[in-house]
């Protein structure tokens, strides 16, 4: 039959939690040997190397790929590299998918001839507790099972929730699509260019995966470092989205998630960098980000944007006022 699919599975610092994400991918309904399980690990400091090993010498479909600490993009592309199946999915190691749902994911891109299927999600604490199941917080996301290319799918149906495990994809895409290294919100950077270069792009509303939220992952760090990192990569990432756009004749997703940036900017200065906010609102202003668009935006966020764009200044400061009271 052939390998039909390579799920690559970044590692570094879950050693208490590795062991569910790969029995989770073992226990599946897809032939062993039609998938293969590329477990990276990421220069991790406790025992997930051995891990690692430990699985490979018991499963015949389990590789090893061991590399010096380059952070999450590096690790996943050193997997793609590696990575034989037809097919590609990402898995984050303290993530764990549903059992026995690879064959109908595998069998749907098949005989819909796709490149990439998205299929759905929850959200799950360190307890294994489900919130918000059915996403109801997470508007304008479509799990419509229709075909259509790319650019319609991330215009109409992906909501601003960019996550690189919520699809499998045709492994030839990522030619020339690799993950930029190095930055924080990869996944956001990395998503509208998978997507651009996509003919044939749907949904299912198959619950697949489970994503954990837990302490001590990046976009929770208190670190100064990590900090100050994390608001000039969404600076980035502003940057990002306005050159992709450029590629398109349809803007408005692009338009919408500069502005969801920015706003995310203003909050972050002003719980963070209340004294330096002059500097960013400059910034942001010199990369000509305002007016601010409301596409695709919740009313609160709406709210928020008309104030932005008549004074971000005042909208920090209203931020700012509201977090010390």
């Amino acid at each position: 039959m052939g390998l039909k699919l390579s799920i690559i599975v970044p590692i570094y610092k879950v050693e208490q939690c590795l062991s569910k994400c790969v029995n989770s991918l073992l226990n599946q309904d897809l032939p062993p040997e039609q998938y293969e399980i590329i477990l990276v690990d990421d220069g991790s400091p406790d025992r997930c190397g051995e891990i690692c090993e430990e699985y490979a010498s018991r499963r015949a479909n389990i590789k090893v790929v061991h590399r010096e600490n380059g952070g999450l993009s590096a690790a996943r592309n050193s997997g793609i590299i590696v990575a034989q199946g037809e097919y590609i999915q990402f898995v984050d190691s303290d993530d764990y998918l549903e059992p026995n749902v690879l064959k109908t994911l595998v069998n749907k891109m098949e005989t819909a001839n796709l490149e990439v299927l998205r299929f759905n999600y929850r959200n799950v604490n360190e307890q294994r507790e489900v919130f918000e199941p059915n996403k109801v917080s997470k508007p304008f996301v479509d799990y419509r099972d229709e075909i259509c290319d790319g650019l319609t799918f991330l215009t109409e149906r992906l909501g601003f929730g960019c996550y690189a495990w919520q699809f499998m994809l045709r492994r030839e895409l990522l030619d020339g699509c690799m993950f930029k290294e190095g930055i924080y919100f990869e996944d956001t950077e990395w998503t509208p260019r998978l997507l651009l270069k996509a003919k044939s792009v749907t949904s299912t509303g198959l619950m697949a995966y489970n994503y954990l939220l837990r302490q001590g992952s990046i976009t929770q760090s208190v670190e100064e470092k990590k900090k100050r990192k994390l608001l000039e990569d969404k600076l980035l990432l502003v940057d990002s989205m306005k050159e992709q756009m450029q590629e398109v004749e349809d803007k408005r997703w692009f338009e919408g998630m500069i502005a969801q940036t920015v706003l995310s900017i203003l909050g972050y200065i002003s719980a963070n960098y209340y004294g330096e906010r002059q500097t960013y609102i400059r910034i942001m202003k010199e990369k000509k980000v305002f007016p601010l668009s409301t596409f695709h935006s919740t009313k609160a966020a709406e709210r928020k944007m008309r104030l932005a764009n008549l004074s971000p200044s005042f909208l920090c400061w209203s931020i700012y006022v509201r977090n010390r009271s």
